[in-house]
C-alpha cells in the first residue's frame, strides 16, 4: 500500500529526514522552563526569543524557501550560528536547550544534559570518517568541516538533489559544547519521526523507513533498529 503524505515514520539516518515538525523542542523550552522573552508575528510565523540578560537573541524567519530561516546571535563575545529551513530540528534543539547552561542558567540542567564527548569522540562512535579538517557521515551525504577553536559549518545534499540541501554557518568564538551537542544529536542511529510528505523526495531511497500506522509485533523502534541489521521481525519493513 503507497503512503499518503501524513503517513508517519522512523527516519534515519537523521540527516536525511528533513527538518520534521517539533518546533516546540527548539523554541519551547527556552520560553517555558527558562522564561526567555519571546515577541510572535502570526502573519508571517516570524519569531525572537531573547535571554533575560539580552545577550544572546534567537530567530525564526520562515520567509523564504531556500535561505535561512534561523540565526542564534551572541553579543559579547560576538559569535553566530544561522541555519537553513532543511536543517533537521533535533539537532538544533540540543544547540537552543543547551544555551542557557552556557549562560550560567543550571536550571534544569538534570533534564538537558550537555555533552562531555568531543567532535571527534561523537563522529568516531558514529562511524564517521575524517580526513582531519572534516567529518562525514558514513553514506557520504553530509560532511561537518570542524577545527576546535575556529568556526564550523555543516554542509548536507543527496546526489547535489533539489530538496536535499541545508546547511549551518558558524562565525565568531563559538563555544566548543555547541558543535558536540549538534553532532551528537545529528549523528546518532537512534531514528526521528517524520511525516512520509516531510522527508525529501529524492533521501526516501536513500534514508531507512519503518511505517508507524502498522503493527509491529516488537514495536517500531525494534523493526527500526533490526532491519539496520538486515533482520525482519514479523511484518517489519524499511522501506
Amino acid at each position: 500500500m503507497e503512503s499518503t503524505s501524513t503517513d508517519r515514520f522512523l527516519v534515519s539516518p537523521r540527516h536525511l529526514a528533513g527538518a520534521g515538525d517539533r518546533l516546540s523542542d527548539v523554541l519551547g523550552p527556552l520560553i517555558h522552563l527558562f522564561d526567555w522573552e519571546h515577541v510572535h508575528d502570526p502573519a508571517s510565523g516570524h519569531i525572537t526569543v531573547d535571554s533575560p540578560g539580552h545577550d544572546l537573541l534567537l530567530d525564526f524567519a520562515p520567509t523564504s524557501t531556500h535561505g535561512t530561516w534561523w540565526t542564534i546571535a551572541h553579543h559579547d563575545p560576538l559569535w553566530k550560528i544561522t541555519a537553513t529551513h532543511l536543517t533537521p530540528l533535533e539537532p538544533l534543539a540540543a544547540i537552543t536547550q543547551a544555551l542557557p547552561q552556557l549562560l550560567g542558567d543550571m536550571r534544569h540542567a538534570d533534564r538537558i544534559p550537555l555533552t562531555t564527548r568531543s567532535v571527534a569522540e561523537i563522529a568516531d562512535l558514529n562511524a564517521w570518517t575524517t580526513d582531519g579538517a572534516s567529518f562525514t557521515s558514513p553514506d557520504g551525504h553530509c560532511t561537518m568541516h570542524y577545527e576546535p577553536g575556529r568556526p564550523w559549518r555543516v554542509e548536507h545534499s543527496v546526489y547535489d538533489g533539489f530538496g536535499t540541501h541545508w546547511s549551518i554557518r558558524t562565525e565568531g568564538a563559538l563555544p566548543e559544547e555547541l558543535a558536540a551537542q549538534f553532532l551528537t544529536f545529528l549523528a546518532t542511529p537512534d531514528p526521528v519521526e517524520r511525516a512520509h510528505g516531510d522527508i525529501p523526495f529524492l533521501a526516501l531511497s536513500e534514508a531507512r523507513l519503518t511505517p508507524l500506522n502498522e503493527r509491529h509485533p516488537l514495536g517500531a523502534h525494534v523493526a527500526h533498529a533490526l532491519c539496520g541489521l538486515g533482520v525482519t521481525a514479523g511484518r517489519s519493513r524499511s522501506r
